[in-house]
């Protein structure tokens, strides 16, 4: 990956840790900062079949997962499948879709199929969708419903480089023109049987009693706090057990510690959670609340 994208090796390892646990990414950050090649870069990477969708105002539900068409010299109808049937969807800038076309993902993410004209069609293995977001720009956008917000795993922040990997950046993009994951050497080093025995090998991973205690006490936290208006749901505290288990997999051990769950409850929670107004007016961030609550709860030794 680090051919292709310089500085992002924090979202790099939280992007598997999502595909382990079969969760969805939602990317935030200005234009220009990579998502896009990210994304590409790590499908590629990974072996997995890649589809992109630029979510527009006047895009159609139909226009995401696909269509019937009529034959006449057949005399049948034949489904077309959209973009979404792909291993890795990136959904570019999903909050300029209305609603409607925004809440296509919802049951492809939660249920791994798409239901056109009242027929239901199972999308392919892995399924993992990267959506991403300018948190800036509002003009013209639909903020994304709470029910949508919580169907991804982890919000991750791409915020601009440091001077260091800017230089990189700039040094790399004069030797070779625009990257392209293909040409700067990204080459699969995985395939569709090792990355599901990964899966499974996450899924059983050891969760001690107290460790599913720990996140309790964090969730409490998130609903006890006057800052927050609306604390984590207990899909939250599934989100964050799942991502614990994929991260102790990914670095080698079969239980999951409670360093694990510290390292994954911030992108976990940060999404589905709420600012009271008056919090948000004494300009308080979420993430900040969010990294004061871990600090205070106490980890089991």
């Amino acid at each position: 990956m680090r051919r292709a994208v310089v500085g992002l090796d924090d979202v790099l390892e939280l992007s598997v840790v999502a595909l382990l646990s079969r969760g969805h990414v939602l990317l935030q950050g200005v234009p220009g900062v990579a998502k896009t090649l990210f994304v590409r870069s790590l499908a590629r990477a990974l072996g997995l079949q890649f589809g992109r969708v630029q979510f527009t105002p006047d895009l159609m539900p139909s226009d995401v997962t696909g269509t019937t068409v009529f034959h006449p010299s057949r005399g049948e109808f034949t489904f077309r499948p959209g973009p979404i049937f792909a291993q890795t969807l990136l959904c570019d800038e999903v909050n300029r879709a209305p609603a409607k076309t925004q809440s296509a993902l919802l049951e492809a993410m939660q249920e791994r199929t798409v239901t056109v004209d009242g027929e239901s069609r199972p999308l392919p293995e892995p399924f993992v969708v990267f959506a991403t977001q300018n948190p800036v720009e509002q003009e013209g956008t639909y903020p994304l419903p709470e029910a949508q917000l919580d169907r991804f795993l982890f919000m991750l922040e791409i915020g601009y480089p440091t001077p260091d990997v800017e230089r990189a950046i700039l040094m790399e993009r004069h030797r070779h023109g625009e990257i392209d994951p293909a040409r700067s050497g990204v080459e699969p080093v995985c395939n569709l049987e090792i990355l599901q025995s990964v899966q499974k090998a996450a899924e059983e991973v050891r969760v001690q009693e107290e460790l599913a205690e720990y996140v309790v006490r964090l969730l409490g936290a998130t609903r006890n706090d006057p800052a927050l208006l609306l604390g984590a749901s207990p899909r939250a505290g599934v989100a964050i057990l799942r991502a614990a288990k994929a991260l102790a997999c990914l670095r080698g051990r079969d239980y999951a510690n409670p360093e694990d769950v510290k390292r994954v409850a911030l992108p976990a929670l940060v999404h589905r959670v709420l600012l009271d107004p008056r919090a948000e007016v004494e300009g308080a961030k979420a993430a900040t609340i969010l990294t004061a609550l871990a600090d205070r709860v106490p980890a089991p030794r």
